[in-house]
């Protein structure tokens, strides 16, 4: 297992958000659980609070009811004197990371909710008892438990742990992953596993680090294995418009679902590119990094998708268009 001998039982991690009752990962209803932190920097991320993987404090500028008002969160701050906080107009605009210590307090002070921390370290007990509040609804619908992140298997033996929990309640549990990751992983929680979800970004390595700031040999590999190993898997395409939606990528795309893995995925989903997040990479001071693309039409977008489900559907590749 490539130094997972004798692995030890992890069960604490930190995560972004629980939300129940999601319909669109994974089959009937789901209580997915997103992990924070990401091996990926893709331009088009509409969470960027998943990036990173430690706890962060977002900030919301027009909720702050001014610092000579309120100022609960100066007070509460063990840095305020060294310049932590970026001031407009008597509220709080930011905060420079570089001297923010990480400790949480100002949100926790905050009366407005205008500090609000992304990320929050729980046990598996905790996830296990937001996953079985939702029993009666899995059994109704065929649904069950969805991790996901971020990228959930950077912290595969806290993930490993959740995945052992929702088996011994027969919990139908699927694995939302980039799978850039060493394959041993896999082979330590693939067991535990139901479904596979996974993107191809892009089949063309410079144009996928280009993008992603990762390359895709790792990724193709363990798509790869996950057919391999048995592993019932559905295939995304994140469809962006200049990036990835040209025939020859394509066509690329369907040849190595064809030919590399023998066309064993359940079903390969279109997904259309939607220009979210902004708000949260504001809070995080960050730059949203694709701030001159411009939205296709839904006129536009049908025709782009009609155009790719036919490409795909020559190969005999199933395949949708999720909306």
């Amino acid at each position: 297992m490539g130094g997972h001998e004798g692995l030890l039982m992890v069960t604490e991690g930190i995560v972004s958000n629980i939300q129940h009752f999601t319909i669109h990962d994974g089959p009937g209803i789901r209580t997915e659980v997103f992990l924070k932190g990401c091996p990926l920097r893709c331009r088009w991320c509409s969470n960027p609070e998943s990036l990173s993987t430690k706890p962060e404090v977002g900030v919301y500028s027009s909720r702050c009811i001014g610092i000579d008002k309120c100022g609960y969160c100066l007070a509460a701050c063990p840095v305020c004197d060294k310049g932590v906080f970026l001031r407009k107009g008597g509220q709080i605009a930011g905060i420079e990371r570089d001297i923010c210590t990480g400790c949480l307090e100002c949100a926790d002070a905050c009366p407005a909710n205008a500090l609000i921390v992304w990320g929050k370290r729980l046990s598996v007990d905790d996830v296990m008892k937001e996953v079985l509040s939702d029993v009666s609804f899995y059994e109704k619908s065929g649904g069950g438990v969805t991790l996901s992140g971020g990228e959930a298997l950077l912290q595969w033996q806290f993930v490993l742990e959740i995945l052992k929990q929702c088996g011994k309640h027969g919990v139908h549990r699927c694995l939302e992953s980039t799978l850039l990751c060493q394959t041993d992983v896999l082979e330590l929680v693939y067991p535990y596993t139901d479904l596979v979800i996974a993107d191809i970004k892009h089949m063309d390595v410079t144009r996928h680090r280009g993008c992603t700031g990762v390359g895709n040999d790792r990724i193709l590999g363990n798509i790869e294995a996950t057919i391999s190993m048995g592993k019932p898997l559905i295939l995304r395409i994140p469809v962006v418009p200049g990036f990835n939606d040209d025939e020859p990528n394509i066509r690329s795309t369907a040849e190595f679902i064809v030919n590399r893995l023998h066309n064993k995925v359940l079903q390969v989903q279109l997904l259309p590119y939607r220009r979210l997040g902004e708000e949260k990479y504001v809070s995080l001071g960050m730059d949203y990094q694709m701030p001159e693309y411009a939205m296709l039409s839904s006129s536009q977008w049908e025709e782009k998708m009609a155009s790719l489900l036919s490409i795909m559907g020559s190969y005999n590749i199933p395949v949708d268009a999720i909306t």
